[in-house]
């Protein structure tokens, strides 16, 4: 089911649903996936209640959810999608197309996604697409951050551990840190096999903020809260460069909420060329919660590896 909604002050919303999961996505602004669960149950993502029914102006705002950006990190990262987007169905799901950015700090690129969500079960794909619109080349990533709710964990998975030996002298991928990366700030959790980053409202660290990124050959990473478990899902490029020294996966947490983001391969885009990123999400419902990696490998991965390769 598809429809057009009023959502939150926005008049111009989407509601996708086959009956056991729902998407709620923006096209006054964005676009953004705004809401993501259970029929009937909380949203899994975080909204910026500040942000809601706003549209227009130079200002950029989050709006929560699931974003679109563009790496590296600089001030057309920051672009001010806050106007109306296209949206039109099509065979292979429901096309949100923004306006080119054309304007300060815009570089001519175009942004959209589609959204394909499974006809039951809970599974939804959705492939990024950015086009360079500019006369000139430039060089990317596609980057997709998603804002999920307060009070939970993000999982991410290490490369498989192995005993030092003939054949495992080499360095399996990185685990990159930023000038706030804070690896003793009580947050994080990291264990033989698996990473996690906890979100709380009144951390105790050096700095609010928490991030690292890390080269994730198994394309999956996870977000728990409240018996429900998040995972999404991106297929990774071995031997690809990737941003951030190599990271195709990344997790980020202040007081509000956490961010569970992806990258694509980096790419030198000329002008009218374009590059995609796909992600496939799944919920899992009455998952029993934990804290340590025998809790991710029993409880975690099995689902995760359930839903097939990335």
């Amino acid at each position: 089911m598809i429809e057009k909604i009023h959502y939150h002050g926005w008049d111009n919303a989407w509601r996708l649903s086959n009956g056991t999961v729902e998407l709620i996505v923006l096209a006054d602004v964005g676009p953004r996936i705004v809401h993501y669960g259970f029929c009937g149950h909380e949203n899994v993502f975080y909204e910026v209640a500040g942000d809601r029914g706003f549209s227009a102006g130079d200002v950029f705002r989050l709006y929560g959810g699931h974003r679109l950006w563009v790496w590296p990190e600089v001030a057309r990262t920051y672009f001010p999608d806050n106007l109306a987007v296209t949206v039109s169905e099509e065979e292979n799901g429901v096309r949100f197309r923004a306006r080119i950015e054309d304007c300060a700090p815009g570089t001519h690129l175009e942004k959209e996604f589609v959204i394909a969500l499974d006809a039951d079960g809970t599974q939804v794909r959705i492939a990024h697409t950015i086009t360079n619109r500019s006369a000139e080349a430039t060089e990317l990533a596609v980057w997709c951050p998603t804002m999920m709710r307060p009070g939970g964990r993000a999982i991410l998975p290490l490369p498989p551990r192995v005993a030092m030996d003939a054949d495992h002298f080499q360095a399996v991928g990185p685990m990159t840190l930023w000038s706030y990366t804070d690896l003793t700030d009580p947050r994080w959790i990291f264990g033989t096999e698996f990473i996690q980053l906890l979100q709380v409202s009144d951390p105790q660290g050096r700095f609010p903020e928490q991030i690292t990124g890390i080269f994730n050959p198994a394309g999956w990473g996870a977000y728990h809260s409240r018996g429900v478990l998040f995972i999404k899902r991106a297929a990774p490029a071995e031997g690809a460069r990737y941003p951030d020294f190599g990271c195709n996966f990344e997790i980020f947490t202040n007081p509000e909420f956490l961010e569970l983001e992806t990258l694509s391969p980096i790419v030198n885009l000329a002008p009218g060329e374009s590059a995609s990123h796909t992600e496939t999400w799944a919920l899992f419902g009455d998952v029993p919660a934990g804290n340590d990696d025998a809790w991710v490998r029993s409880t975690v991965s099995p689902r995760a590896s359930s839903l097939g390769p990335a």
